[in-house]
């Protein structure tokens, strides 16, 4: 890699991360407000949360540091905000998020087929939210791996504490009726809430898609 494309790369990134709160804004629509406000269901956390973080644990989930190879997958810019139980904004929330990459493979020892895994997935990130509460990630659109349907994980933290684990999955996907943690929602409702549109990004020059997933917390980060 020459020094040119290197400083490219880095400019390049930077300034997506520096955009980052920014474009969260403009992607994050007012979804938990189009209908009665909805808890998000807590969901388990599964066994691949990550049993080592990768170095690199920002919201660009796509490149690793200053690699100029991407992840594989469908890019997506995944967004939303953290709402309280009142609906109020939530701000100053860590946002974790994790998946497996392309081939069903978590960042995780244990993780399905891991002598296959992208290593050019970070399969981790960290956001902190806004003034709004919002977030933004750009990852890859989830895939299935054997016993799930496509989901992502959630998890946010607030002063030190826990809030909420969850997942989101992809709206319409016949497979989320026979994943056992989606079935396990019993509210329809509850259940609508956590399925997001993957859709694609309006003028995206190279096919990127956009899913807004707001999450409604069931407190306050202060109890």
């Amino acid at each position: 890699m020459d020094l040119l494309t290197t400083r490219k790369s880095l400019i390049a990134r930077r300034s997506f991360l520096s955009r980052s709160a920014m474009a969260a804004a403009f992607f994050a629509a007012p979804g938990a407000f189009a209908e009665a406000l909805v808890q998000t269901p807590k969901q388990t956390e599964g066994p691949f949360y990550p049993d080592h973080l990768p170095l690199d644990t920002d919201n660009d989930l796509i490149i690793l540091n200053a690699s100029t190879t991407p992840a594989i997958g469908d890019v997506t810019y995944l967004s939303g905000r953290i709402l309280d139980a009142s609906g109020e904004p939530v701000r100053g929330a860590v946002v974790e998020i994790w998946q497996c990459d392309h081939e069903g493979a978590y960042l995780h020892s244990k993780g399905q087929s891991g002598d296959k895994r992208d290593t050019n997935f970070q399969g981790f990130g960290r956001f902190l939210t806004g003034s709004k509460g919002e977030y933004l990630f750009r990852t890859i659109k989830p895939v299935s791996y054997p016993g799930r349907s496509p989901h992502i994980h959630f998890k946010i933290k607030a002063k030190g504490k826990d809030l909420l684990v969850t997942q989101c999955y992809i709206k319409g996907d016949e497979r989320n009726l026979k994943d056992i943690v989606f079935k396990n929602i019993k509210d329809e409702k509850a259940r609508a809430s956590v399925e997001v549109d993957f859709a694609p990004l309006k003028n995206a020059k190279a096919g990127e898609l956009a899913a807004v997933f707001d999450i409604v917390l069931g407190m306050t980060p202060e109890g």
